[in-house]
């Protein structure tokens, strides 16, 4: 099986843009449209490169003195549908730049016209490389970065197997109906590389030759923490999770910060929760961060009386240790839920936060958290 499909089809389910990059001929709209019909995915098929602007920004039509943007007929079918959809915009490497700045708000915010066309669509485009393409262009800066970017690759030994013996019917791990539960720790894990790494967060490319690759932004490395919770629900090794990293914010950089996590070697904030005493202070600044920000995470997605206590716990133990500046903004994220669900007036909540607390006085005093709760 070509080893863009799996990564593909993941992006697919988990709703992030997808723009597919290999030559004519390869194969890659016949097997987006057999992957679409494995899923039980209707698609609607747009040849970007013959589209005119007002396809995709919408038309404009006068009715009673105001004017609004009519969306055309393929964009009203995906709308009316309620059933997860696919909008495949096929040579969009070869649509004129005017097309192409249309397209910006239908990538980000699945809108053609005025007309929204869903959360139940996904949006996959496919392209040669510019300098195979007829009169081609580089996707410009914005439109990639609206993008995961995957590189289709031919093996030449499955082509040759199913001349010979049949293709295969494609099949595709499914996403389980609660795998977004996993997002608040992808969450945390790039939002500590970045606290770990700052320059990382925004690298928008200098060179013509750069612009239409993925870049690091704010926008890609929240498709990375979506992507790698998606991953993580079904269990895929590595070999299909950073082909996705590396098509959000470019391959040195995905391999960087894989590399990153991988050293981490972090424990299960669920167990650290569960038995608080077990927690042994990292010496490492970067590890000690990213614990206490999946322990607060965690902590904060489900949040019991049991779990505030020993998350406080936790962040006082890191503070005694020295490490009050790392746990600063798990302490601050754990007490706004906290304070949210009303466990800052819980008596024993108050007398654990008088025992952890002295660290953390001038913070949550000045963001008003500390409700009456002193040393």
């Amino acid at each position: 099986m070509n080893k863009v499909l799996t990564p593909l089809s993941i992006a697919l389910q988990a709703q992030i843009p997808v723009v597919v990059i290999g030559g004519p001929g390869v194969g890659k709209t016949s097997a987006l449209n057999a992957m679409a019909l494995n899923l039980d995915y209707p698609i609607e098929t747009v040849i970007a490169s013959l589209r005119e602007p007002s396809d995709f920004a919408g038309l404009p039509v006068v009715s009673n003195g105001q004017v609004s943007l009519a969306a055309p007929s393929w964009a009203k079918r995906l709308s009316e549908s309620n059933h997860p959809s696919i909008l495949f915009l096929d040579e969009i490497s070869t649509a004129p730049p005017a097309t192409q700045a249309a397209l910006l708000r239908v990538i980000l915010d699945r809108v053609v016209g005025d007309m929204p066309l869903g959360e139940h669509v996904s949006i996959v485009a496919a392209m040669n490389p510019p300098e195979v393409s007829a009169g081609g262009w580089e996707l410009s800066p914005p439109l990639a970065n609206r993008f995961c970017h995957l590189q289709w690759s031919v093996q030449s030994d499955d082509w040759i197997a199913g001349m010979l013996q049949g293709f295969p019917q494609l099949t595709f791990p499914r996403l389980p109906d609660t795998w977004l539960s996993g997002l608040p720790e992808s969450r945390a894990h790039v939002a500590a590389f970045i606290q770990h790494k700052p320059h990382a967060l925004y690298q928008c490319p200098k060179t013509d030759t750069e612009q239409g690759k993925p870049w690091p932004s704010p926008r890609s490395w929240y498709m990375v923490a979506v992507l790698q919770c998606a991953c993580r629900s079904v269990g895929v090794e590595q070999d299909v999770s950073i082909p996705l990293i590396a098509g959000c914010i470019g391959e040195g950089m995905a391999l960087e910060y894989v590399n990153w996590l991988s050293s981490l070697d972090l424990p299960d904030p669920e167990m650290l929760l569960k038995n608080p005493d077990s927690f042994v202070v990292p010496e490492r600044g970067d590890v000690a961060y990213t614990v206490l920000v999946s322990v607060a995470v965690a902590a904060c997605q489900n949040l019991t009386k049991a779990r505030n206590l020993a998350a406080w716990q936790i962040f006082g133990k890191c503070a005694s240790e020295g490490k009050k500046d790392i746990a600063a903004a798990s302490v601050k994220m754990l007490a706004i839920e906290a304070s949210k669900k009303g466990f800052m007036a819980d008596a024993d909540v108050r007398k654990a936060m008088v025992t952890n607390l002295a660290p953390f006085k001038e913070l949550l005093g000045a963001a008003g958290l500390l409700l009456g709760v002193t040393k």
